[in-house]
């Protein structure tokens, strides 16, 4: 059976070594250098079993620990008076450390500030050195330009409220062909009651001397043959059209 193993990546040498360090909760001023040495390695170690190109830089480390390690075995120096010189052979890591750290939460808060603003939208700026270098400008104009003026504004004014009533007109012409669809299926029950099952279209137009009338009757017939709640027959060339009920009930208004 197969299986995989997923390796944690790092960013370098000493990404991992915070990792391990923080990972085995000690504090960066007192590192355990055996136990730290010793994890880096078996990483080193998986890392080369899995085919994974290990980088100069973490075997340049490892052998930095390393040193370091043996050094902490040898015993402390003694002077000529007898003293001893209590140099730490890991103050030089926990300087490159400490600096290390201070870069990397540098470098997180420029990503974060990046991403940050990815999402941030801003409005190129337009040259308006036209609008502020030239003084202001007054029209000097007698009364008939004046006139004129005011009476191409009177027709402007009056093609916008032309436009604004045709759309207004549209919007009341399609609830008439709702109300008209729900008079012809009204109709149809009327009809129903007295035995009736077809219904020819001058039947259904209130009003046939009015076109506009004529015209919404028609498509509201045909919308509801769409629906199928009706059907169209017309048995010759320019004959009655005669409309009956469809697939779909009348009373289903689903």
């Amino acid at each position: 059976m197969s299986y995989k193993v997923s390796l944690q990546t790092f960013e370098g040498p000493f990404d991992l070594l915070v990792y391990l360090i923080e990972n085995a909760q000690m504090s960066i001023y007192d590192i355990k250098i055996a136990e730290i040495t010793k994890q880096y390695m078996e990483y080193i170690e998986t890392m080369k079993s899995m085919d994974v190109l290990v980088a100069t830089e973490f075997m340049v480390l490892a052998a930095t620990l390393i040193d370091i390690k043996s050094k902490m075995l040898l015993p402390r120096t003694a002077t000529i008076d007898g003293t001893y010189i209590d140099e730490d052979p890991r103050s030089e890591l926990v300087e490159r450390l400490l600096e290390y750290k201070k870069y990397k939460k540098g470098a997180d808060f420029l990503k974060e500030q990046e991403e940050l603003m990815s999402m941030v939208y801003e409005k190129p700026q337009e040259d308006i050195s036209a609008y502020l270098e030239e003084p202001d400008e007054y029209l000097a104009l007698d009364i008939k330009q004046f006139a004129s003026a005011f009476e191409l504004f009177l027709r402007k004014k009056k093609k916008e409220e032309d436009v604004r009533a045709h759309y207004t007109r549209v919007e009341r012409e399609k609830a008439t062909i709702e109300s008209r669809m729900s008079f012809i299926k009204n109709k149809f029950r009327s009809a129903f009651t007295h035995g009736l099952r077809r219904l020819s279209l001058k039947e259904l137009i209130p009003n046939k001397k009015d076109k506009y009338d004529v015209v919404v009757t028609f498509i509201s017939v045909l919308q509801l043959m769409r629906d199928k709640y009706l059907n169209a027959e017309q048995k010759s060339t320019y004959g009655e059209i005669e409309i009956i009920p469809g697939e779909r009930e009348l009373e289903d208004e689903q």
